[in-house]
Order: C-alpha cells, then structure tokens, then sequence
C-alpha cells in the first residue's frame, strides 16, 4: 500500500469506483498496490478496527489540531490473513454494511414523502376541500380563510424541562451538538450523571424536536419518538415540546428552509454564531385549522414512527457489525471455511 496526504485519524471511507473525485489535502489517500494479495474493502474495514485507529491515533502530534503522516500511518503493524479469508470478512461486514444502507434509502424516502405532503397542504395549500376555501391576506401573505398566523410559542413550548438539583438520575443516555445530523440523532453517549458534561441538563419526551442553536445554517435537528427514559440533552439545543400543534406538522413547519434561514438571520456572534429560546418563540408559523392538523398527523405519524424504527435497527445493526469487526480482524472468529456466498458480499 502507498499512503499519500496528511494523516487519517477519524473513520475511514472507501472511494467508489465510477466517477472522478478530489480529496482535501488533509485527508490520507490509501492505495491498493496488489490487488491480487490485497482486497481493497478488506482495507477499509481493517482501519476501521480498534487496532489499527489506536495505532494511527498514538502517532498524532499537535496540541490543538492532532495530525500525522503518510510515513507514520505506513508504519502501522496489522495481522493480514491470506486473500480469501480477507474476502470472507469483508462480506460478512458488507452484509450488515448493505442493510444499513438500504434502511437508511427507506429513511429517506419516508421523509421525503412525508415532506411533500406538508409542502401541498401547509406551503402550496392544496389540501382536501381547498378548492372551497378563500384566501385572505395575513403577516406572511395569502393565506386560506380560518388560518392564523402565531408565534411558534403559541403552538409549542420551548425548554419545557430541565434535570433540578436533587433530582439528578443516577446514569444517563447524553445526546450533544456533535450527535446531531439533519434529521437524525447519529448517536448518544451513556454517562454516570455525575461524570456527564455540565451542559447536560434538557428532558427530553415523545414528540419533542430538538435544534442545535449554535450554527443554525448547518440545520442540526431531529424529531425524537419515544425516546429512552434516560436520555438527557445539551442545553445547546432549544428542544421544542408540541402545545398547541401535533408533532408531525410542527416538525416539518420548523424544518423549512424558510425556517432555517429565519434561524440563520438571527444568530449572533462571530466565531459561534447563535440563536436563543427567544427566537424560535417569537418565529411565526402558520396555524392552519385542527381538522386539517389532525388528519396531517394521522397520516404522518405512521411515516415517522417507521423511519424511527428503521433508525433503531440500523443502530443495532452497527452495533452488532462494530462487535464482530474486531473478532473477524484478529481471527478469534474462524472464517477460513465460511461460503462467501452466504455471507453476501458487494465485490
């Protein structure tokens, strides 16, 4: 293998084939150099093992930014085994590897379709029966007839419930900044309380809709369903607890890129620019009538509580590919007469 670039510190990604792409200078390149020794996901997955990324992580310097180098990474000692146990491992990973992907295409189908329907009912206003119902003018301009325009405080409180002093759990399940994707929780941290970052303060329920106050352009938010008892929030984000709305209208209405740019005009602040609890209260977001809303969220709901479900099982699945990852890498896990076949490969 050659190695080009900076250093590889964080999680390693495999480059597809098709198509031609550039890298940023910082990134390490990892290059195949005997194909017929060699299987090229075998690689990916091996410097996605412990061993190895302890390995790399020990060879950083730097006391802000850590970094190595491509001569350091080439240093790294790991246990190759012949070709076709290397195939054999690499599709048993692959397996659990193309599921998630699948799951994760279903995920976002599901929002999107979700998304769409909000967008016809509450954006383009063709929902059942518009065809009878008026316009008249409002804050945010035509709007159909026995809407209103509110604050989102009217339909929604924000930062309902913190942890009180004396009330503190004794473990907690933390979700941060840092775990936040657009739509999606990526991951959370168990903490004795005790032992938990100061800013782990938000209770979080069924419903609730978290979003990152820092850097709102970068649109961190999710919609959390039945959340685990423990689970506990950065004081980072303005957790947004359905009043006055159903859960899946209000999700999808502070999720907008007109909301988010609302955000982004708001925040303050040059390195960390930042938005507070006060500017989601005062936004303004349309209150169409309740028979609508409720008919929104019979038909949604199901939508998103599939699309969690989804997130859950691909959570397992991770957890069960990152456990067998090492056993395979070191061998405790004997592959040598394992059909590839059966384990279901991509290459």
């Amino acid at each position: 293998m050659t190695e080009q670039g900076e250093g590889l510190l964080g999680s390693a990604a495999i480059i597809p084939r098709s198509g031609l792409y550039l890298h940023n200078q910082r990134l390490g390149l990892v290059q195949i150099r005997d194909a017929q020794r060699t299987d090229r996901r075998f690689v990916y997955y091996l410097f996605n093992s412990k061993v190895v990324r302890q390995q790399i992580r020990a060879s950083a310097s730097g006391s802000k930014i850590r970094h190595t180098a491509p001569s350091r990474i080439g240093e790294v000692t790991v246990r190759v085994p012949p070709l076709p146990v290397q195939q054999r491992i690499s599709a048993i990973l692959s397996a659990y590897d193309d599921l998630i992907e699948n799951n994760t295409r279903r995920i976002r189908i599901l929002e999107e379709i979700a998304q769409a329907l909000h967008r016809e009912w509450f954006v383009h206003f063709r929902f059942p029966g518009h065809e009878k119902v008026r316009k008249v003018e409002s804050a945010l301009g035509q709007i159909p007839e026995g809407w209103g325009v509110v604050k989102l405080a009217d339909l929604a409180e924000v930062n309902a419930s913190s942890v009180r002093r004396g009330n503190e759990p004794d473990r907690i399940s933390y979700i941060d900044i840092a775990s936040l994707s657009t739509g999606s929780v990526n991951e959370a941290q168990r903490y004795k309380f005790a032992e938990a970052p100061g800013r782990a303060r938000r209770i979080v329920r069924h419903g609730d809709i978290l979003w990152s106050m820092v850097r709102p352009n970068r649109k961190s938010y999710a919609l959390l369903l039945n959340p685990d008892p423990d689970v506990i929030v950065s004081t980072g984000f303005a957790v947004l607890s359905p009043t006055h709305a159903p859960f899946a209208y209000l999700y999808h209405a502070v999720t907008t890129d007109d909301f988010a740019t609302y955000l982004t005009n708001h925040a303050t602040g040059a390195a960390y620019p930042a938005v507070n609890a006060q500017d989601f209260e005062q936004a303004q977001v349309l209150r169409p009538s309740r028979i609508l809303l409720d008919r929104y969220q019979e038909i949604a709901e199901p939508w998103l509580e599939f699309g969690d479900h989804l997130r859950r099982k691909n959570a397992n699945l991770r957890t069960t590919r990152d456990l067998l990852l090492p056993k395979l890498i070191s061998g405790e896990l004997d592959v040598s007469r394992l059909d590839v076949s059966v384990a279901g490969g991509r290459e």
